[in-house]
């Protein structure tokens, strides 16, 4: 998708000021903190950032799935609907799968070991589509499975005869049994190998292009990412740092920890040493003063260490929060 068609594109989901915020131990952990972002029909935009920055709590959020005693507050509409949040535990249920679906993280443990596939398929049109007759649900099924690429056979196996890819298919299936317009993919490769997770990388971008969905993909692959999503947000200790479209985003990162995040992938068209990033996200907990970066920002300000940077649009399409870019604009 070209980057310059972003703003023509309908919004399918708006979020503002999205907060989630733990309460553990008598400890108050601000998990995700005022993420505010547009997804539009038929965009797929990348969340990157390291363990801990928050990007399985903002998937989680969005679709109300934290429980208490954690705490979810801000905006988060669906399609110019009513806030997601203001909504009761069964007008959100219904909502969940037929318009919102999630890909979770870990297909090896998100299906049901003791349930054969298209046992766990029927429950999602159980709880949605009453209506169908059996026989209807049992041919919609062996289409989504065939659209994952699963051969129809697959539903009369129980989990754990399937191979990780083949599970993670599953999960797939799961998630656009009832056509969504949003899918949220929560890590879709991890633990799987290269040229399994890019079998899965092209399955989901089948799916979203046959569907017409709009896809939020999670994940720390800076590769995968490149070749498989439209924009990319960077997350940093529960709050978004960084949001451009891809090519802008590789070419001329803004945000220190993204120019860090890139520099640590290796290169096949150009020779470069690859940079770690010293030293290691703080904990939630104990977030420094200022900006949450500064400790580990080798271009960090005497501002950076007492000022909280906001996410600002400096460009078409592009947002940072850093003071280092504020001073050069």
């Amino acid at each position: 998708m070209n980057a310059a068609n972003f703003s023509s594109l309908p919004p399918i989901l708006e979020v503002q000021n999205l907060r989630a915020t733990y309460y553990a131990n008598r400890q108050t952990i601000p998990a995700v903190s005022d993420v505010s972002f547009t997804l539009r029909q038929g965009e797929r935009l990348g969340i990157v950032g390291e363990s801990g920055s928050g990007k399985s709590s903002l998937a989680l959020a969005l679709l109300r799935l934290l429980k208490p005693p954690t705490k979810i507050e801000g905006t988060v509409t669906y399609n110019g609907g009513p806030n997601l949040l203001d909504l009761n535990q069964t007008q959100m249920r219904a909502m969940r799968w037929r318009d919102l679906a999630l890909i979770p993280q870990g297909a090896m443990n998100s299906l049901n070991p003791v349930m054969k596939v298209k046992h766990q398929l029927r429950d999602v049109f159980a709880a949605h589509q009453r209506d169908w007759t059996a026989d209807r649900v049992h041919n919609h099924i062996d289409e989504v499975l065939g659209l994952v690429g699963l051969p129809a056979a697959v539903g009369e196996l129980h989990p754990h005869e399937l191979s990780g890819g083949m599970k993670q298919r599953v999960c797939i299936a799961m998630a656009i049994l009832l056509q969504p317009k949003v899918i949220i993919a929560d890590e879709p490769t991890s633990a799987l190998d290269v040229v399994v997770q890019r079998l899965i990388m092209q399955t989901l971008r089948q799916v979203q292009a046959q569907l017409q969905s709009a896809v939020i993909i999670i994940g720390h692959d800076m590769g995968l990412m490149a070749q498989f999503v439209d924009r990319l947000a960077v997350m940093y200790a529960g709050k978004l740092v960084e949001i451009a479209p891809v090519k802008p985003f590789y070419r001329a990162p803004l945000h220190p920890y993204s120019g860090s995040l890139i520099a640590a992938v290796p290169s096949t068209r150009q020779q470069r040493v690859m940079a770690g990033l010293p030293g290691s996200q703080p904990p939630l907990t104990q977030l420094p003063t200022g900006c949450a970066f500064h400790p580990r920002c080798p271009f960090a300000m005497e501002r950076c260490h007492r000022e909280i940077p906001l996410l600002r649009t400096v460009a078409p399409e592009r947002a940072v929060a850093c003071h280092l870019v504020e001073a050069v604009l």
